[in-house]
C-alpha cells in the first residue's frame, strides 16, 4: 500500500495520530528514563503531516525506487521518528517498547541497518542535511520525480555543514527539496539567540538562493498546503522555518530548555498523559 497527499479529513487524521505519537513517545521515555521529549514534542506535529499528509512510500518496501525521501537529521528526537514509523506501518507498534534497550533495534540514534523506513543514520548534528542534498541531487540528475524533505532542529543549524548543503542546494536549484526547521528557539541548555544567534534565519536562506516560507509548526492546515505544494511551482529548494514551542502538548514541558533531555518522574508522567488526552 502506498501513500501519497490525502485531502479528506486529512486535519482530523493527522491529529489523531500526533496525539498517539506524543502518547508513545512519552510513555517511551518515561519507562527507559532516556529521551529527548522537548524535541520530540516540537517536532511530531511536522512528521504526522508528512508521513499521514504528505510522503509516498510503502512500509512493505521501504526500498522502494519512486518513494519520497524524508532524513531526521536531528537525530536524538527517536521518540517522534520511532512512533512515526510504526505508526505509518514500517513495524509493529510492540516494537516500541524496547526503545533504548540493549540490542534493541530502537536505540538512542536512528540506525538504517536496523530500522525500515531510516533513510541515513542521524545523530551527530549538521549531518543530515548533508546526505539529504546528496539524494536530491541523484533524484535531480536522474530526472526522478521523488521528493526529498529533511527536518533539522534550529540548534542545529549552528553547524557549519548545514550552510555548505544550503549553499549548494541553492547554487543547483534543487526544487525537489525541502528543509523543515523546527523553530523552537531552544537548544541543549538555553535559548539559540542566547547561544549563537541565527536571525533573521529567513533572509539567510533567502541570500543562498532558497525559497523561504515561516509557517506555525503546529498548524495542520499550514503544514499540509506548504508540505505538499507541487515541486513543478516553484524554481529553488525550499526552506520551511516552523515555529514550534519545545514540549508542545504538555504545560510544565512547554518552552522549557531543562525539557529538551529531560526525563519525568511518576507524578508528572501522570500529569502529562491527562493532558494528552
Amino acid at each position: 500500500m502506498t501513500h501519497a497527499l490525502k485531502t479528506d479529513n486529512s486535519d482530523g487524521l493527522i491529529r489523531q495520530k500526533a496525539l498517539w505519537m506524543r502518547q508513545q513517545a512519552l510513555k517511551m521515555v518515561y519507562d527507559k528514563q532516556l529521551g529527548h521529549l522537548g524535541g520530540d514534542f516540537s517536532a511530531i506535529d511536522v512528521l504526522a503531516t508528512l508521513y499521514f499528509g504528505v510522503l509516498r512510500f510503502d512500509p512493505e518496501r521501504p526500498d522502494w525506487a519512486d518513494r519520497d525521501r524524508f532524513v531526521m537529521s536531528k537525530g536524538h528526537a527517536t521518540g517522534a521518528l520511532y512512533t512515526a514509523l510504526a505508526a505509518a506501518g514500517y513495524y509493529p507498534e510492540a516494537w516500541l517498547d524496547t526503545y533504548m534497550e540493549h540490542h534493541s533495534k530502537l536505540n538512542g540514534h536512528p540506525n538504517r541497518q536496523y530500522l525500515p523506513g531510516v533513510e541515513t543514520n542521524t545523530g551527530p548534528l549538521g549531518h543530515g542535511f548533508p546526505v539529504a542534498l546528496g539524494i536530491a541531487i541523484a533524484g535531480q540528475m536522474a530526472g526522478a520525480d521523488y521528493r526529498t524533505y529533511v527536518l533539522t532542529g534550529d540548534g542545529e543549524q549552528q553547524e557549519g555543514s548545514n550552510w555548505e548543503a544550503a549553499m549548494t542546494a541553492g547554487n543547483r536549484r534543487l526544487k525537489n527539496l525541502t528543509l523543515i526547521i523546527d523553530r523552537n528557539r531552544l537548544q541543549q541548555g538555553a535559548p539559540t539567540e542566547e547561544t549563537n544567534g541565527l536571525d533573521p534565519l529567513d533572509d539567510k536562506y533567502r541570500a543562498f538562493g532558497w525559497q523561504v516560507v515561516e509557517i506555525e509548526g503546529h498548524d495542520y492546515g499550514q503544514l499540509l498546503e506548504t508540505l505538499g505544494a507541487p515541486v513543478g511551482d516553484r524554481q529553488k529548494p525550499l526552506c520551511v522555518i516552523a515555529n514550534t514551542v519545545k514540549g508542545k502538548g504538555v504545560s510544565f514541558m512547554e518552552n522549557q530548555a531543562k525539557w529538551h533531555h529531560g526525563v519525568p518522574n511518576a507524578e508528572q508522567f501522570a500529569q502529562a498523559m491527562k493532558e494528552l488526552i
